[in-house]
């Protein structure tokens, strides 16, 4: 990517969790169209090889958990450190420590992925808007689940913070118009490392109920997050884009 890189937009994004995976593709994404990005992560030396990828006069990072406050803060001063600026927040940044019924659910666990996959986006969201986007504008793209719109057995916990961080798009787009878009993406089965227990080893069985006949690759998110942070998209808001292969359509098939 670095050898053919298109002319800046002018445009930054802040990204959580773009390490590797959907976080990646999404950055990939925005920077193949001339956005500079700031991309967050737990590693840093994944960090590191992500920026290299992408390209270290396009990207930077910063290493920290997302739920963390002094992280969060971190990040948003880098953005405006290096680039002056944060016109799109991509709040990616995820966990799901846990595979069982909801019933023998260990409630500490459940406060933990709350912490990541919902509290941290709103504290992302509050500092992007106080440090840019109150003033300027911009957009922000929640990466939600479709196990946040219908029960996903064995993943509730994950699945109930994703339909909290769906409801929490609607309120951030309500309370952030006009100047800020706020919008989700409930992906299915996507091929990364964080869902590879959903497939790994059986990857054609898994496909094998979605109409479009594969599993998602984070191609596809970042095509999605790039519509919902363009012009293109200037008059949606506080919507949740299903980006599915059409699993949604089997529901209530025998």
């Amino acid at each position: 990517m670095t050898s053919q890189l298109p002319e800046l937009s002018g445009k930054v994004a802040l990204i959580t969790g773009a390490s590797r995976g959907i976080g990646y593709g999404v950055a990939e994404a925005l920077v193949a169209r001339g956005d500079r990005v700031v991309i967050t992560g737990r590693t840093e030396d994944s960090l590191k090889e992500a920026v290299e990828q992408l390209g270290a006069e396009r990207a930077v990072y910063v290493a920290g958990k997302a739920h963390d406050e002094e992280h969060q803060t971190a990040a948003v001063e880098r953005a405006m450190d290096a680039f002056g600026r944060i016109d799109y927040l991509v709040n990616n940044a995820g966990t799901n420590p846990v595979f069982g019924p909801i019933a023998d659910l260990d409630l500490n666990v459940a406060r933990k992925v709350f912490e990541t996959n919902v509290i941290s986006a709103l504290g992302f969201a509050q500092k992007t808007w106080h440090a840019w986007q109150k003033d300027n504008g911009g957009a922000i793209v929640n990466i939600a689940s479709v196990a946040g719109i219908a029960p996903s057995p064995f993943i509730a916990a994950y699945g109930v913070s994703k339909a909290a961080l769906i409801n929490l798009t609607q309120q951030l787009a309500h309370e952030f118009a006009p100047g800020v878009r706020v919008n989700a993406i409930a992906p299915a089965v996507v091929k990364t490392k964080f869902a590879s227990a959903l497939y790994e080893g059986r990857e054609a069985e898994a496909a094998a109920s979605y109409p479009l006949a594969r599993l998602g690759v984070p191609s596809d998110i970042g095509g999605a997050a790039a519509f919902l942070t363009s012009s293109q998209s200037d008059w949606v808001t506080g919507q949740t884009l299903v980006v599915d292969g059409g699993i949604f359509l089997n529901a209530g098939v025998g």
